[in-house]
């Protein structure tokens, strides 16, 4: 689980009737992060300042949410959260906190009127622990789902979780899958391309087409911005492993990646980890 790594906490909001919710990732001071879109339609708050030449190197909270852009506003919650705690980047009036956010479209599955907003961020929250918690279709993997570029039925996606780790060094991801492509085991044979993925999908199928696939990997490692975004790169191809097609036109997959600074590693051992951890945690949903 992604709280094998010391200091960080995970909470969810979850709304299992309108099949939606929002997953919060808490993170110790002087969390350092970068990150990385490679899909074509992402939904995205704070994503410039992630870049290594910003001035900003903490990130004090990520959310991952249901809801589309509408999800967004969960960030609102968890920044008043933080500020209430004091939690934040020192300004002369105060800090101000650093919320990443990411979202996912699920309003095709339940009911697209019931989106994560401010008051569902800040019961995230407050729900945070530091040690195991639910996955599966809970939070941002509640209305999750995968399959849709064939023009079936998609099938039920989720929020996974996994650790990997090398002596003191530990590398764990948290992943809510809501691929337009399939989840793919190892070995496994690859079946032709359906003729109607050669273009834009049929809008017909509405929502089927909804799609991302959204997380977090975090590191006890020492590493500055320009080293965290490497570590996202390389958690994207444990992303293009587990899913087929995987960074589509119609995916907005989004990587942060964030190191607490406790040991020091190799950057290759860190990301060759990243790698391995987003790859199960996709296909432990």
């Amino acid at each position: 689980m992604i709280t094998d790594v010391a200091g960080v906490r995970v909470g969810h909001w979850t709304d299992p009737v309108a099949r939606t919710g929002c997953t919060v990732v808490l993170l110790p001071a002087g969390t350092v992060a970068s990150g990385e879109v490679r899909g074509g339609a992402p939904g995205t708050r704070e994503w410039a300042l992630l870049a290594p030449e910003r001035l900003v190197a903490r990130v004090d909270a990520v959310v991952l949410s249901g809801g589309s852009a509408f999800g967004l506003s969960a960030c609102d919650g968890v920044v008043r959260w933080c500020e209430e705690r004091g939690i934040g980047f020192p300004t002369a009036a105060g800090p101000v906190p650093i919320v990443v956010g990411a979202v996912l479209y699920d309003l095709g599955v339940g009911d697209a009127r019931v989106r994560p907003d401010a008051a569902a961020g800040l019961a995230a929250c407050e729900a945070a622990v530091a040690g195991p918690f639910e996955v599966g279709a809970v939070g941002a993997g509640t209305g999750a789902t995968v399959g849709k570029w064939r023009g079936d039925p998609p099938q039920p996606g989720g929020l996974g979780t996994a650790s990997e780790r090398s002596g003191a060094l530990v590398v764990s991801a948290l992943v809510a899958v809501n691929a337009w492509g399939d989840l793919r085991e190892p070995g496994a044979s690859r079946p032709g391309i359906p003729q109607h993925t050669a273009g834009v999908p049929d809008q017909k199928h509405g929502a089927r087409f909804g799609n991302t696939t959204i997380g977090v990997v975090a590191t006890n490692a020492r590493l500055d911005k320009t080293a965290c975004l490497l570590v996202a790169q390389s958690g994207h191809d444990g992303l293009a492993r587990a899913l087929e097609p995987a960074h589509a036109t119609f995916d907005g997959d989004a990587l942060v990646a964030a190191a607490t600074g406790e040991v020091d590693a190799p950057l290759e051992h860190v990301r060759l980890l990243a790698a391995r951890a987003v790859e199960t945690a996709i296909r432990s949903t």
